[in-house]
């Protein structure tokens, strides 16, 4: 579906309580910002890497058939020819004659004909390619045009014969990575849904040919489930199988799974039988040997076919912030209800006073609490503040020490979602 310009006050929420509680900032900001690029702050890297390691341990490490990489974001322009990038990646763009607005067509209402902005009138469509070009070289006679990578998968098909013979692999078998990528977008919104910079979480399975519907299916379900292990609302995440208008020119079927924002189900992850397109390109633009052999078949020669899975960490990021925010009226309060795993903070330790050695006890408990998990230590402020702003960061459980932790080795545990609290002891008595 097309994504609409933000006005929607869960977005608006989000984008305020992002800055207020340094998750993001806009990049550049003190020189009013650049369009369509963000920087994470404290609390946004750590969510970031905890999805980002969530998704490494989920897809590379525990598995036993899938390898992991970190390619270039600089390559040869040549790859870009083979993967179809410089002939098929574009955009249908018009732009309006009055105020110089530019629009994707595909975004706009059917047929129209005027700006939606200011009632101007839209120029005939042109075809807009989306990569970022740059100059490679140390003069400008001798420098070479290359590309920002659109997509990171490139990266992975052409070291296909590098991780090959370096490791003892055999169809099927997969390799992922995460990486920056890089897209000129036309038109951008909904806060990080759309960026021009942007990371991927991709990987690349290669399999026998025909076997395609068999991966493509089990490589759906699993990412929808791994979405839902993040602690995302099940009934707000779906399937949609792409319509034959919608495939990439790389694609043969293709499945979104999609999470219902305030505007609509949009695309997180796409899973794409991207068929043998990919491996034969590069072969025959690279004239390599990109075949694998399949020694327990006599040395026969394949050409694979690929199952893709890339997911965008930024559109994650946004899924997982717009499910657990929470306005709780109850208890006039906003609530971030990550699930544990993906809290930038699991734990927060507060002294109840700055005086009578709570402050002594609190920190030996937050030095030895942070060597296991993340812990955040907070003495600033009366305690309903320090919980309201736990609880807008998302941290699941605050423990406070107070005037009895002196006595009786306890202190108070407070859950954030439930608001129950219990004295949990945590100190010998020596």
């Amino acid at each position: 579906m097309s994504v609409k310009p933000m006005s929607y006050p869960l977005m608006e929420k989000l984008v305020a309580l992002s800055r207020r509680r340094g998750f993001l900032f806009k990049s550049s900001e003190i020189y009013d910002g650049i369009n369509a690029v963000y920087d994470y702050g404290p609390m946004g890297v750590e969510l970031k890497r905890n999805i980002k390691n969530l998704w490494w341990q989920d897809m590379i490490t525990s598995r036993e058939d899938v390898l992991g990489m970190d390619t270039a974001i600089l390559m040869h322009p040549r790859v870009w020819e083979a993967s179809g990038h410089v002939q098929n990646f574009h955009d249908p763009m018009t732009e309006c004659k009055k105020c110089k607005r530019r629009y994707r067509v595909d975004h706009l209402p059917e047929n129209t004909a005027v700006c939606p902005e200011c009632g101007g009138e839209l120029a005939e469509p042109k075809q807009f390619n989306l990569m970022f070009k740059t100059r490679l070289g140390s003069t400008d006679e001798g420098a070479m045009d290359v590309y920002l990578r659109p997509e990171t998968a490139q990266g992975i098909f052409v070291n296909f014969d590098n991780v090959v013979s370096s490791n003892r692999v055999k169809l099927p078998f997969g390799i992922g990575q995460l990486g920056k990528a890089f897209r000129n977008e036309i038109t951008t919104g909904n806060f990080i849904f759309r960026t021009r910079e942007f990371e991927q979480m991709e990987m690349e399975f290669f399999i026998r040919p025909g076997e395609n519907a068999q991966w493509l299916e089990y490589w759906s379900q699993e990412r929808l489930k791994w979405f839902v292990s993040l602690g995302i609302a099940p009934e707000k995440l779906r399937l949609r199988p792409h319509g034959k208008d919608e495939l990439a020119h790389y694609s043969s079927a293709c499945y979104d799974v999609e999470y219902e924002f305030p505007y609509g189900f949009s695309e997180i992850e796409g899973i794409a039988d991207r068929g043998t397109y990919d491996m034969t390109q590069h072969i025959e633009f690279s004239r390599k040997n990109l075949h694998y052999i399949d020694q327990d078949q006599r040395g026969e020669k394949i050409v694979p076919a690929v199952i893709e899975t890339s997911a965008g960490v930024d559109r994650t990021v946004l899924t997982v912030m717009a499910d657990a925010f929470w306005e709780d009226e109850t208890n006039d309060r906003i609530v971030m209800r990550f699930a544990p795993k993906v809290a930038p903070f699991k734990a927060a330790v507060f002294p109840l006073f700055k005086k009578e050695g709570m402050p002594d006890v609190a920190r030996r408990l937050y030095e030895d609490l942070r060597k296991h998990v993340a812990t955040v230590y907070d003495d600033g402020g009366s305690i309903g503040k320090r919980y309201r702003r736990q609880d807008e960061i998302g941290t699941p459980f605050c423990l406070t020490v107070d005037h009895e932790s002196l006595n009786d080795h306890a202190v108070t545990l407070r859950d954030r979602d439930s608001l129950e609290q219990v004295r949990l002891r945590i100190l010998s008595d020596s």
